[in-house]
């Protein structure tokens, strides 16, 4: 099946810093692919540069047509601010015209549409900000550390709900995670990422690469002049 994105030779540079280098990947529909490393290796980076958001060059090459959903890492809601759950969901033209109800109802989170967004929990929010991608009818659901946060029965019910999702959707999944155990039970394939590309491969496969257990070990000051060159 051809992929939904695919990137080679993905490169990123800040203020003069190479945050990311020769970076391939591919994300195809109904796949789950998971990025993991160390803080500061990249991850959201790639997501953003995925996007559009960050400069970057290489190739990222996108399916003719394909809709992007994003759920970023953080999205602050304003305390102060009244708005209820179904007009957070109705701002933006793009999403104006979405079955809200039904998206909510796709996260397990059908019956807070008249709530108020400052009085949900972080994992309730975590799953409105979902539901709000998924109006878009996405072939590619994008989400950049979904379940920081939340404790652990919450982390496992969000990525049950991030399962079904892909599911009933058929769509596509990328997303950067810290959840490892998690990680090797959900995902499809897995790409371990501090600046370069480690290993990418089935779970199993990155289990028992010693170029994953090498990159959690080092620390994560290490940039990018210091890899081991066998990795370049």
């Amino acid at each position: 099946m051809p992929p939904l994105i695919a990137t080679r030779g993905l490169t990123v540079r800040r203020n003069g810093r190479l945050v990311l280098y020769d970076v391939g990947l591919a994300v195809r529909r109904n796949e789950i692919v998971t990025v993991v490393g160390p803080n500061g290796g990249g991850k959201t980076t790639l997501l953003r540069a995925l996007i559009g958001s960050v400069p970057s060059t290489g190739d990222i090459e996108r399916a003719p047509g394909l809709t992007v959903g994003y759920v970023p890492q953080r999205l602050h809601a304003d305390p102060t601010l009244p708005m209820t759950v179904g007009r957070f969901l109705r701002l933006g033209a793009r999403r104006a015209g979405g079955d809200i109800g039904g998206a909510l109802a796709q996260v397990g989170v059908a019956d807070l549409a008249e709530h108020q967004v400052s009085a949900l929990s972080g994992g309730q929010f975590q799953r409105v900000v979902m539901a709000r991608a998924l109006l878009a009818g996405p072939d590619l659901l994008i989400l950049d550390e979904p379940a920081q946060g939340l404790d652990q029965p919450g982390i496992e019910s969000l990525y049950g709900t991030v399962e079904s999702v892909r599911k009933r959707n058929s769509c596509g999944v990328l997303i950067v995670s810290h959840d490892l155990h998690i990680v090797m039970r959900t995902a499809d394939h897995v790409i371990a990422l501090n600046g370069i590309v480690w290993c990418q491969g089935t779970p199993d496969d990155i289990a028992a690469s010693q170029e994953y257990a090498a990159m959690f070990a080092t620390k994560e000051t290490r940039t990018l002049s210091v890899l081991p060159c066998t990795h370049a």
